[in-house]
């Protein structure tokens, strides 16, 4: 469970995503990536508070029906689902581009296709499955940047052959914030992305020996080292190699190995983030197949999909997410400047409206189990209310700042769509439940629904 919160956070976007955000703020990314782990951390102690509380298939979705109701819940469920579909088909395509380096001659949508049945394959045996590649491929991410703190501090000490010690690089380029302190605070809210997917446990913990016992372990567990992996890992390429060269925007910590002089960087760095690349595919498809379970149990979503087959797992829910991952690539395949483009920037801002909602409803849940439950409340948000309220605003702000920046702002707006897209399908769902006159519950109950194990 630990290495399932870990994977979830380290991502492609770490390895490569981070050169972005690092030549648009400068060395001071550092502040940028620590603010918006402070965020995350933040939210996921809100989640954990929840979790632990009240283990549910469906964690922040039945959490989002039980506090603020129905829509809510029908909101956040359909737009967690429907951001790891189209994380299904990025991963797959990103995938597929590294293997074209290695396998130039085979198309891109076969190699993305093969990746995507390989891990399909995986999910449909059983959790257990899952479980089992998360965890090694979890495992290298995390023992590659372990590597690459050791290393990258064995450099700046000066114990590195070749190495010279020192900072200068933080201020040797226009200074620690070159572009100033607006560029450090609008490159918090790619960086917030960066770090989606820590929720994740939450999910998988339905389907654990020890529920509580497991989400608090990893959420514990989680913060200094996910913002250390994050923060420690940046603040080593941009003291290690000047924040402004071609190489750091292009492969931050390919430019850093590279300065090492290590052997072979750029086939090291490629097989790391198709590591990262099958984590975070193999992670989506297992996501996105519990949350479209989850919703099946209020009437949110076909009861057909249900059903389970061996090994315990929710196959058709699985395989739904499939067929819309292969519809993306094919998508990206043939029209990758239209269709797929809209469907990546309809994206980019579904997580960050789940997050706000997680926040309000921990506030709403937690004056309820106080008065209700006040003994379940074995892991508790640190200085409530104050905190929370305060997260909720830092959330807010990070979504309008993405409305207004313009690097951010297509991204936002049609998110926005699709937000408008699923409040739509809730009316249409809640007029066929008054026309049959099907109660619509908001408890999260799953009575009739069989349980996953």
């Amino acid at each position: 469970m630990n290495l399932i919160a870990l994977g979830g956070v380290i991502g492609a976007g770490l390895f490569v995503g981070s050169g972005v955000v690092i030549h648009q703020t400068g060395p001071a990314a550092v502040v940028s990536f620590l603010l918006a782990g402070i965020l995350t951390v933040l939210i996921m102690r809100m989640l954990a508070e929840m979790t632990v509380a009240k283990p549910a298939l469906g964690s922040f979705y039945v959490y989002a029906r039980q506090a603020l109701g129905n829509r809510a819940g029908f909101s956040v469920g359909w737009m967690y689902w429907y951001f790891f579909v189209i994380v299904v088909a990025v991963e797959a395509v990103a995938g597929g581009q590294i293997l074209q380096l290695w396998l130039p001659g085979v198309p891109l949508w076969v190699l993305s296709g093969a990746l995507l049945t390989l891990l399909t394959v995986t999910n449909l045996v059983s959790a257990r499955s899952y479980g089992e590649f998360e965890y090694w491929f979890s495992s290298i991410k995390v023992l590659a940047i372990v590597v690459f703190l050791l290393v990258g501090c064995l450099y700046l000490f000066g114990f590195w052959p070749g190495a010279h010690a020192g900072l200068h690089n933080l201020v040797a380029h226009g200074g620690f914030a070159p572009m100033g302190v607006g560029a450090i605070l609008a490159a918090v809210v790619p960086c917030v992305a960066f770090y989606t997917g820590a929720e994740i446990v939450t999910i998988a913990a339905a389907e654990s020996a020890e529920p509580k016992q497991a989400v608090a372990r990893a959420m514990k567990s989680i913060i200094l080292r996910v913002v250390g992996f994050y923060v420690g890992s940046v603040f080593l390429v941009v003291a290690i190699v000047p924040w402004d060269s071609p190489q750091t925007k292009v492969s931050p910590y390919a430019a850093v190995l590279s300065a090492l002089e290590v052997p072979a960087v750029t086939t090291v760095m490629n097989a790391i983030v198709l590591t990262a690349v099958l984590s975070c595919l193999n992670s989506a498809l297992y996501t996105s197949s519990r949350m479209l379970f989850a919703l099946t149990k209020n009437g949110d979503a076909p009861r057909a999909l249900t059903k389970l087959g061996r090994g315990s797992v929710p196959r058709r829910a699985i395989l739904v997410g499939t067929v819309a991952g292969y519809v993306s690539v094919l998508a990206a395949y043939f029209s990758p400047e239209v269709v797929f483009a809209f469907l990546v920037n309809s994206y980019g801002a579904v997580a960050l409206f789940v997050y706000l909602v997680i926040a309000i409803a921990q506030v709403r849940m937690r004056r309820t189990l106080e008065r209700t439950e006040p003994a379940a409340l074995t892991l508790k948000m640190w200085l409530f209310p104050w905190l929370s309220y305060l997260t909720i605003g830092l959330m807010g702000a990070v979504i309008v700042a993405m409305a207004v920046l313009p690097d951010t702002r297509s991204q936002f707006w049609l998110s926005l769509l699709t937000l408008a897209v699923i409040l739509a399908g809730y009316q249409l769902r809640a007029r066929r439940d008054r026309r049959g006159g099907a109660p619509q519950r908001a408890d999260g109950d799953s009575a009739g629904i069989p349980q996953m194990r």
